[in-house]
């Protein structure tokens, strides 16, 4: 009884601290990092082994946490680190060579063409999700929405709320191999019997895909009602602001000189990784071919035809090569998500070890076949709307979840796709309804308007996909 106190008690402490540095918007990596290395600790107290598997100690309680670490960094860079850090790097080389903004440019260009202002709502929403492939951060393609897209909407007729509604949902839920959360659960999911092999092109193309496209769809469906909704509620228009006060001219895509074979080609770049691995998965399909293109191979192919077009375009110049430096520099800058992904395998370690994990195992169990097979997923739902509602951080929880959704699914008796496609889905669409979100507080700020007001825009979408996702993902898994 004594030692099920001290594992429950230590547990809820540590999920305590790490859900206040969550809301408190504090570096969480280090608070993940601290609380494992003190359950470990705890769990050496205890009498009970460190909780990995062949782990070989240094012969110092003091120091085998430490170990621990440097067991999970090995492993991280290893595998999931290793597609986070080359993706990274291909994202910052894009930027330096000018591709994502061509991207960008082509892609928002013919909205100007639509003469309905309503249909331009679910039109851009699909856009701006389909952007999110080549600019992932929520915040830095709200930026660039805000700078470029949002002056069209508001001369097309927008309401200033309607278009800052759309830009703030811009980056949610679009499946791609290229996501750092996708990579992470399918490495994960890769280590159960059942998805053994598991790349992270058959967990997007073969799950996530099934669930998040018809999801996308509905929610832009409701956006298109809500908003059309809202407007005619609306009965003042103080928060409008002007086109003009959004456009300096300082971030104009339109500005973009070259010719159409130049804009063709660059505005493919950024998203020929993912055109290589749909070929490539296309390509299994219809022939059964083996040949099988990984996001690490797709991602230096394309790296590769990126130099060469830099080198035809600069005509040989040194630059070409020297922006090539980017590259490497944006794997260093992607090397948080990789920590982060670390700590909290450390901290899961720290739960493990003290034996919380076989605990809820054994409570899981009870759930299995009575029917109530989706308490769980609901569970962890909740629990993700919650954190990301008070944090503003769609993913943190998500991560920390990673390596106990094979574990929580195997003992209610689930798949683990009915843990891991809810909760991610849940984190990045709750989001944009936080109003202390990173993207609503871009978004409100620039177009002059209060957070709760975007919110009061983006929450029945977003929730209404929330229900849609869940109510689907339960059927399908």
């Amino acid at each position: 009884m004594a030692l099920d106190f001290i594992m429950y008690a230590s547990a809820i402490v540590s999920v305590i601290v790490v859900i206040y540095m969550l809301i408190k918007k504090m570096d969480i990596k280090i608070t993940l990092f601290l609380m494992g290395i003190l359950l470990i600790l705890i769990s050496l107290a205890m009498g009970k082994d460190i909780a990995i598997k062949d782990f070989e100690s240094t012969g110092s309680f003091l120091l085998d946490p430490l170990q621990v670490i440097v067991a999970q960094f090995k492993d991280t860079l290893g595998a999931a680190g290793f597609i986070i850090l080359m993706l990274g790097g291909y994202t910052a080389y894009m930027s330096a060579i000018g591709a994502n903004d061509v991207t960008v440019n082509v892609l928002t260009k013919p909205i100007s063409k639509f003469k309905s202002v309503y249909i331009l709502v679910p039109v851009v929403f699909l856009l701006g999700n389909l952007l999110s492939l080549v600019i992932p951060s929520a915040s830095n393609l709200a930026i660039i929405l805000l700078a470029t897209l949002y002056p069209v909407l508001r001369k097309a007729g927008m309401s200033a709320l309607s278009a800052a509604a759309v830009i703030a949902t811009s980056a949610t839920i679009v499946p791609t191999p290229l996501g750092s959360d996708n990579v992470a659960i399918a490495e994960e999911l890769a280590k159960h019997p059942e998805f053994a092999g598991l790349t992270v092109s058959d967990y997007v193309f073969n799950y996530h895909a099934i669930v998040s496209i018809p999801t996308l769809i509905f929610i832009a469906i409701i956006h298109y009602f809500w908003q059309k909704r809202m407007d005619k509620k609306s009965l003042s228009n103080t928060n409008e602001a002007t086109a003009e006060e959004i456009s300096d001219g300082k971030n104009d895509l339109s500005k973009i000189e070259g010719g159409k074979l130049f804009k063709t080609v660059y505005a493919i770049l950024p998203i020929f990784p993912i055109i290589l691995l749909l070929v490539s998965y296309g390509i299994q399909i219809s022939t059964g071919a083996t040949i099988q293109i990984t996001v690490e191979i797709a991602t230096i192919v394309s790296l590769i035809l990126a130099i060469i077009c830099e080198l035809i375009r600069h005509r040989g110049d040194n630059k070409a090569l020297k922006d090539t430096e980017s590259f490497f520099k944006g794997m260093g800058g992607a090397i948080p998500i990789v920590a982060l992904l670390v700590a909290v395998s450390v901290y899961v370690t720290g739960l493990k070890s003290i034996g919380l994990i076989d605990a809820l195992q054994s409570a899981m169990e009870g759930i299995h076949g009575q029917g109530l097979d989706f308490v769980l997923p609901l569970i962890l739902v909740a629990l993700t709307i919650l954190i990301v509602l008070l944090s503003g951080s769609g993913i943190a929880l998500f991560f920390a979840m990673v390596p106990l959704v094979v574990p929580l699914a195997d003992a209610a008796g689930i798949s683990p796709i009915a843990l891991s496609i809810p909760m991610g889905l849940a984190g990045n669409l709750m989001r944009a309804v936080s109003p202390v979100a990173a993207v609503v507080l871009i978004v409100a700020g620039t177009t002059k308007a209060q957070p709760l007001e975007i919110v009061k825009r983006t929450s029945i979408p977003m929730i209404a996909g929330i229900v849609f996702m869940f109510i689907l993902s339960m059927i399908l898994y």
